[in-house]
């Protein structure tokens, strides 16, 4: 058997070195992408060392892309973004316009054509949104009216990267650069018309193309892809479902470029906007998950690859020019506009702060610009090395953001406090201060931080889901102090609508954890359903407190183990208790059959 695996040797290498240094990324607190892209200068060409296949590189990338997109469209929330239309639109479109003429200005002052300078303005003028998304988890910011006008800003973006991936094939026909062959239906235009029709009619063909593809997806991708998705959801098979959501993204990108002149990214795009109107698009999601991030990380990896170190040292001016196109421009036109907008210095720095790094829309771009002969390699160059500085800068900027919000925020909450004890507090301090930049409902502590519980003795229920949601049930009707830990926003809502004090985050955060006041705690349920986030929290909790009493769930004798041997004192197994209740119902009803003195046998191994 041969063992020369250039394919496999790419993969391993690929995934093992982003494995170990997104781990290290992550560990000194930076985006595990920082990591993917230094696996990739590790083995790629411009550095010494093993050096992966570099022909198998960009096709598992464009995998990547593909499954990337996917992703975005199972997750594009027309509702998010019409919810702070007023802003997110015409400031990104701003933005957008802003920092794409100065990425032109420097592409040309370089020497590169219009169109490269083009290209590379549109790739800086692009956030990425795995950073961004990151950043407000953080800082539990993504519920606040500052996460949700820079989550909503960022969609424009995405949408305009989508908009660019169909532009770019037509701006590279339109030049005659990189061999690129005009379409047949323009030459037909052409001769019908008895004229050249240009740039109109290229751009007349991208739209028909782009419409008809727009359509099939409408009348028949609308119906036909949840159809099919429901039809294997009911056969029960989980393996099944799995392989039809990946070839439904795959399948609908290869048809797209092949049918319609559509890129891969734009057909799995829309791919995913159209199931994730289907009741089963988070399944989707999830069972896509593994695979698409396996991919996503190549991706990453592959664009380190044709990273050349040398142009950090080579370059510097058009670096530093790059950077402060970045760092700089971008967040100085966001500033202004949301200013303009009169949303307040606390958004106004958020949405700037958001905005203070490029990431995988820009390597779209730029590859897709490179491969078209539009963009020359140093153009990519800059924009990697851009993308690692600035992506390792952002929780600084994020930081030195907040410290300069902090203060009208604690303010903000003085005044709401006086205003509760002092009737007419509001006219005085109204007179004497300035307004708040945002609205004073949106919680008594500044966002990003949260208030200590003051109760003692108290139950800690973490996560309101189905199990969560009976156990605070009863703890609420027996009148036992407790409060709850949530993440999700339509939980939290209706939590604080019944009066219920609840601690917004992850539970598995130390600083959420530190909330809950553990250490005078009676008792916490983990009701989470996942064994890893819950051992965090049972682990830590024991920390805290060692005679707290802790119940955990478990869907297996696995996840039993695991959250004992972490501290939990008791955990319910689901399967387990519907069996236990299931033999009761027997013996209650068919005691000849089942006597009461048999205890329940130990379950069958399952081999």
């Amino acid at each position: 058997m041969p063992h020369d695996t250039p394919l496999i040797s790419t993969i391993v290498a690929g995934l093992v070195l982003a494995f170990v240094f997104g781990a290290l990324a992550n560990r000194l607190r930076m985006p595990p992408l920082v990591g993917y892209l230094v696996a990739g200068i590790l083995v790629g060409p411009h550095t010494p060392g093993f050096v992966a296949d570099q022909s198998l590189a960009p096709e598992l990338a464009e995998l990547g892309v593909i499954l990337l997109m996917f992703g975005v469209g199972l997750h594009f929330s027309p509702k998010e973004l019409l919810a702070v239309r007023f802003i997110a639109i015409p400031g990104a479109m701003a933005q957008i316009g802003v920092a794409t003429a100065l990425g032109w200005a420097l592409g040309v002052a370089m020497g590169w054509s219009s169109a490269g300078g083009l290209v590379f303005g549109l790739a800086v003028s692009v956030a990425s949104t795995v950073v961004l998304l990151k950043a407000l988890q953080e800082r539990r910011l993504v519920e606040t009216e500052r996460g949700r006008i820079a989550v909503g800003w960022l969609i424009v973006e995405d949408l305009v990267t989508v908009l660019a991936l169909v532009l770019i094939p037509a701006l590279a026909s339109m030049t005659g650069q990189g061999g690129i062959a005009r379409d047949p239906l323009v030459g037909l235009m052409g001769r019908v018309l008895g004229f050249d029709p240009g740039l109109g009619g290229i751009l007349a063909v991208t739209v028909l193309k782009l419409g008809g593809f727009v359509a099939v997806m409408l009348l028949i991708g609308r119906r036909g892809i949840p159809w099919v998705l429901h039809h294997i959801a009911h056969t029960g098979s989980r393996e099944l479902f799995r392989l039809g959501v990946l070839a439904i993204a795959l399948g609908v990108a290869f048809g797209a470029a092949k049918l319609f002149g559509a890129s891969l990214a734009l057909g799995a795009f829309f791919a995913g906007t159209i199931l994730s109107e289907s009741e089963l698009s988070q399944r989707a999601a999830q069972e896509s998950l593994p695979l698409r991030d396996a991919f996503a990380v190549l991706f990453f990896v592959s664009v380190g690859m044709l990273f050349d170190p040398r142009a950090l040292f080579e370059s510097p001016l058009p670096l530093l020019g790059t950077l402060a196109i970045i760092l700089v421009g971008k967040s100085i036109t966001a500033f202004l506009i949301v200013i303009l907008f009169r949303r307040g210095v606390a958004i106004a720095l958020t949405i700037s702060a958001s905005l203070a790094q490029i990431g995988e829309f820009s390597f779209i771009l730029a590859d897709m610009g490179v491969t078209l002969h539009l963009l020359p390699e140093q153009g990519r160059s800059l924009l990697l090395a851009g993308a690692i500085i600035s992506i390792v800068l952002n929780p600084m900027i994020f930081a030195l953001c907040e410290r300069i919000i902090r203060p009208a925020l604690e303010a903000r909450v003085i005044r709401a406090a006086i205003a509760s004890v002092v009737p007419l507090a509001p006219a005085l301090l109204h007179a004497e201060t300035p307004a708040p930049s945002e609205p004073a409902g949106e919680g008594a502590y500044p966002e990003g931080e949260a208030a200590p519980t003051g109760l003692t003795d108290h139950v800690v229920v973490v996560g309101y889901g189905r199990v969560g949601g009976i156990v605070v049930a009863a703890l609420h009707e027996s009148r036992v102090p407790f409060l709850v830990i949530e993440d999700a926003d339509q939980s939290i809502a209706l939590l604080q609508s019944r009066g219920i004090e609840v601690i917004v985050g992850n539970a598995a955060s130390p600083d959420v954890l530190a909330l809950a006041n553990l250490p005078a705690a009676r008792s916490i349920v983990v009701a989470i359903p996942g064994a890893f986030e819950a051992g965090q929290v049972v682990e830590q909790a024991r920390a805290l407190n060692p005679s707290i009493l802790i119940i955990g769930r478990a869907h297996s004798d696995a996840e039993t183990e695991h959250l004992t041997r972490l501290g939990a004192d008791t955990v319910i197994m689901g399967e387990r208790e519907i069996a236990r209740g299931m033999i009761d119902r027997l013996r209650r009803s068919a005691p000849a059959i089942l006597p009461a003195d048999v205890a329940s046998p130990p379950p069958f191994s399952v081999g």
